[in-house]
């Protein structure tokens, strides 16, 4: 008597799962998903919604951060001219700028302050989950980097922004005085990835920038870019910003040029072995 054939048929790429979080090798049952990986593509639906509309918990997130942090005040708390998330989502304009009381206190803030080498901006963006998660942990790992530098990097007071977009950074830094702003803000979250977090960094911030002022480094988290990589990236960044007194596409990322440039380490080359005749 022969067997009856198995309901759900396998995919034979399902042993490359183990290496991404890409929906690949997911099998069929007739010409349809097996039911288990049905509910969990549902899930991460949910979860990616959940991701967009809940939000962050700034009180939560301020303490965190001036108790790890030892400041002395906790980090200053802003909102862009998008009132609620219903007109964040429908006008991005005013997730880009800074309502009229987050813009007093931060001047207020920044009267005796004098020129900063920094200005970090926690900005919820499309993510507060990202946000809520791994913020923290990255600015542990950003400002370890700065620590085992030989030059100073003086720092703005940090500031939290509810309802805003990447270009909010632009004026919270040129009103802190600061030669570049990085900002760290929840990415649009992907089917498999909710907790994605993104980083801006623009030298010489002012309202008005084009996005080819930034350098962008995305999907920091645990399951993607980990906390130390990112950090040791953003900051060779910084420091060929700070040297060149530029940013954006004018500025290359030559974090991984050992990797691609053959020898170079060694004989001081930086030809690309690409190109190389």
């Amino acid at each position: 008597m022969t067997s009856s054939k198995p309901i759900v048929v396998e995919n034979s790429w399902e042993r490359l799962r183990a290496f991404t979080d890409a929906r690949i090798g997911l099998g069929r049952a007739g010409v349809s998903l097996p039911t288990r990986k049905l509910l969990e593509f549902q899930l991460a639906h949910a979860q990616a919604q959940d991701a967009v509309h809940c939000p962050l918990e700034v009180d939560t997130l301020a303490r965190e951060m001036q108790e790890t942090f030892a400041l002395k005040e906790t980090p200053l708390r802003l909102h862009s001219q998008a009132e609620d998330r219903a007109i964040y989502l429908q006008r991005p304009d005013f997730g880009r700028r800074l309502n009229d009381d987050s813009r007093e206190r931060l001047h207020a803030a920044a009267a005796s302050q004098s020129r900063v080498a920094l200005a970090v901006v926690v900005v919820d963006g499309l993510s507060a989950l990202a946000v809520q998660q791994n913020s923290l942990p990255f600015l542990k790992a950003l400002y370890q980097q700065f620590e085992q530098d030989a030059a100073e990097w003086p720092l703005a007071p940090l500031t939290i922004v509810e309802q805003g977009r990447v270009a909010i950074g632009d004026e919270i830094g040129a009103l802190l005085n600061a030669e570049a702003v990085l900002v760290m803000i929840g990415e649009r979250p992907g089917l498999s990835s909710p907790d994605s977090l993104g980083l801006y960094m623009t030298w010489a911030p002012e309202p008005g920038l084009k996005d080819d002022r930034r350098n962008c480094i995305s999907n920091v988290r645990p399951a993607g870019l980990q906390m130390d990589e990112a950090a040791r990236r953003l900051f060779l960044l910084l420091k060929e910003a700070r040297q060149q007194k530029l940013s954006g596409v004018k500025l290359k990322d030559r974090s991984e040029d050992n990797v691609l440039e053959g020898d170079a380490a060694t004989t001081g080359s930086t030809q690309n072995f690409l190109v190389d005749d």
